[in-house]
């Protein structure tokens, strides 16, 4: 049996569809208030038969801070894929979000060791990974260096794999993947597919900016494939980038926009009028009560070029990623079909 966390989010909910298509047994950690109804969606996306594939699921209900009822919902877990993980650039849940990616996974491994689980897929990311000095192409040894400028998010992701590797000394077989940006569809209005809806509602500005893009649907089949018995005895106890391709931000929006037949931004956003922008957003926030759409470490980077070396994998196993533009036109059907 293999039990996944995370599932209802954009990699989880295509990780589903992955190993249910291939019959496998999941059972799901979600929670009381967590939303399944993006996972059918998904599911939709790419099956005639998503209502019977989604009624296999064993969903249970639980929390990964409450470590004693992992350590009952792991009984009889052969595998575990570790998703689950909060995303936030805002600054008032970084301590919320360090605790519960960090906290989380911690109480997540001692589980599995405890109920001696073989094998262990972490969905880390490149925010878990150092920048080279050089403008070379970041890879798997281009260490983390701490830094005042690193967010709560990279702090978390870093943490989070550390109490992976943790696992690995203590004798857990893991495997953990970094993907860069990962695009792919289901909720329009969160994450990656956000863009594609902003970009349909008109945006005008873009930046300069240089990043590793890879489909949603590469990092489910990565996981798998890493951690099928076939290859695992070559892929355990290693991480590996994932990442399909670099692109400058002004491409990558100008991609969106023609495959959704909009305009494309025109208007560059420079790191003066990114502060600008902030900034205003933060004081708008503090009169009107809500969240800022933008934050200080949303927007950092967004000029920075850093480039990603995702070969390692393909070097290792039988794997191929899917070409971006096809990526990109993809979702753009799949979001144009959504709103109509």
């Amino acid at each position: 049996m293999i039990f996944v966390t995370g599932g209802t989010g954009l990699v989880g909910s295509h990780l589903l569809f992955n190993l249910l298509s291939s019959g496998k047994k999941v059972r799901v950690l979600k929670r009381p208030t967590s939303n399944v109804k993006w996972v059918k969606k998904v599911f939709s996306y790419y099956s005639d038969q998503s209502e019977e594939l989604f009624s296999q699921i064993e969903w249970v209900e639980g929390d990964i801070l409450d470590y004693h009822s992992l350590e009952n919902l792991l009984v009889g877990a052969t595998e575990v894929y570790h998703c689950a993980a909060i995303v936030s650039f805002h600054a008032n849940d970084r301590d919320s979000m360090l605790n519960n990616n960090v906290k989380g996974t911690a109480n997540l491994i001692n589980a599995a060791i405890h109920n001696k689980v073989r094998k262990f897929g972490h969905i880390s990311s490149i925010a878990a990974l150092g920048r080279t000095q050089d403008g070379s192409e970041i890879n798997e040894e281009t260490y983390w260096i701490p830094s005042k400028q690193k967010s709560g998010y990279s702090l978390s992701k870093f943490f989070s794999e550390m109490e992976v590797w943790r696992g690995i000394e203590e004798g857990l077989d893991a495997v953990i993947v970094n993907p860069s940006i990962i695009l792919g569809p289901g909720n329009w209005d969160i994450g990656s597919p956000k863009l594609f809806q902003a970009i349909g509602k008109g945006l005008k500005y873009y930046t300069k900016g240089e990043t590793g893009f890879v489909d949603v649907r590469d990092v489910a089949a990565a996981m798998v494939q890493l951690m099928d018995d076939s290859n695992f005895n070559r892929t355990k106890n290693q991480r590996f980038i994932l990442n399909a391709g670099n692109m400058s931000y002004q491409n990558f929006f100008n991609k969106i926009a023609d495959s959704l037949q909009k305009p494309r931004p025109r208007t560059f956003a420079s790191d003066m009028i990114l502060q600008v922008a902030w900034r205003a957003a933060r004081v708008a926030s503090f009169f009107s009560g809500k969240r800022p759409q933008i934050t200080k470490e949303a927007i950092s980077g967004s000029n920075r070029i850093n480039r990603y070396n995702g070969n390692k994998i393909q070097e290792t196993i039988d794997f191929h990623y899917r070409d971006l533009d096809t990526t990109i036109a993809d979702i753009a059907h799949l979001f144009q079909k959504d709103i109509i």
